[in-house]
């Protein structure tokens, strides 16, 4: 098996300077590093991960944690879009990606399983984060970073700006003459909670009221909770021209039930989503929705988490990190102006 000290006996360079130099390390020249990886790779040298564990007392290993009540898992674009961008980051600094659970059972322990699997930092995506188990990670002292989550001053919290993005999509419906507007939530969440406060905001600013039967609940990436939805709002005495979907994978639901009734879409009725996944853009007509950045959100992730491993320190206060989207307009919203 080649060694490090093999590397460094064909470069004619020292034992330390071939670990720095396979790391990366800004102390060792841009020549000799593609100098020794080059060798390395001649050689076909492969590092001890259990003695580069002992030596540096990290197994290099960042825990996921992404709990899917919908069966759409990694299959949902957002998501891979996150996980991308993790494991670039991840990656290009040798560390591995692990993901955990979901939990299949009440008695599950996250706070065990991370702990047992020594995981270096835990990345946690999608869970109930009011979970005991969840919440003893996040006061740990372990680096944890969380997705659209606050856990007060104990982990690094990247969140989608998620106020903006429905701010802008609101604002975005109502100059094209809609004051019919449905609203289907998500899961009680705080992301739910941002959205509905920054749709109703803006309904507010602009002296629009709606029915409480334009507003109901159903869940993230659910067609079926959707489709439900849609059908009761279609059945109202007065329905809406508009409405608003949890999220784009969700709205796929509502489209095949207004397919179903023969109404077309962005003529007949009004549709938004929410996230901008690939599928929907090349829907005819695409859909309107709001277009998080996903592998962004992974890469800042990844990279905040990194520094608190590199650190040996936890951070003391913690600011949340906003990430912007963009509106993607698609041709889903009629323009109601024009009729008048």
């Amino acid at each position: 098996m080649v060694t490090l000290k093999d590397i460094a006996r064909e470069c004619n360079v020292s034992f330390s300077t071939v670990s720095k130099a396979l790391q990366g390390s800004s102390e060792i020249s841009s020549d000799t590093i593609k100098l020794v990886q080059s060798k390395a790779e001649e050689l076909g040298y492969h590092p001890n991960i259990a003695a580069r564990t002992l030596r540096t007392n990290k197994t290099f290993d960042i825990g996921i944690i992404f709990e899917d009540k919908t069966g759409s898992g990694f299959q949902h674009q957002y998501f891979a879009k996150i996980i991308s961008g993790l494991q670039e980051v991840a990656q290009s600094n040798n560390y591995d990606l692990t993901f955990t659970g979901p939990a299949s059972n009440k008695d599950y322990d996250y706070y065990k399983h991370v702990y047992g699997r020594n995981f270096d930092g835990v990345a946690i995506l999608s869970a109930d984060f009011s979970r005991p188990d969840l919440q003893k990670v996040a006061k740990s002292g372990l680096p944890v970073a969380t997705l659209d989550y606050l856990y007060s001053n104990q982990a690094i919290a990247i969140i989608s700006d998620h106020k903006t993005g429905m701010t802008e999509l609101t604002n975005y419906v109502l100059s094209k003459g809609h004051k019919k507007i449905a609203l289907i939530l998500g899961d009680d969440t705080l992301v739910t909670k941002q959205r509905k406060e920054a749709f109703f905001s803006i309904l507010k600013d602009n002296n629009i009221e709606i029915p409480a039967e334009y507003l109901k609940q159903a869940r993230y990436h659910d067609p079926e909770l959707s489709k439900k939805a849609t059908q009761e709002l279609l059945a109202l005495p007065e329905p809406p021209t508009c409405i608003f979907y949890p999220d784009d994978y969700a709205a796929l639901g509502g489209i095949q039930e207004l397919n179903s009734k023969n109404l077309s879409i962005g003529k007949d009725i009004s549709i938004v989503g929410y996230d901008g996944i690939m599928l929907t853009s090349m829907m005819q007509p695409p859909l309107t929705t709001y277009e998080q950045d996903g592998f962004k959100i992974g890469k800042i992730m990844a990279t905040e988490l990194l520094k608190q491993i590199e650190q040996k320190e936890k951070a003391v206060d913690y600011e949340p990190i906003l990430i912007s989207g963009k509106l993607l307009k698609g041709a889903t919203v009629a323009d109601l102006n024009s009729s008048r």
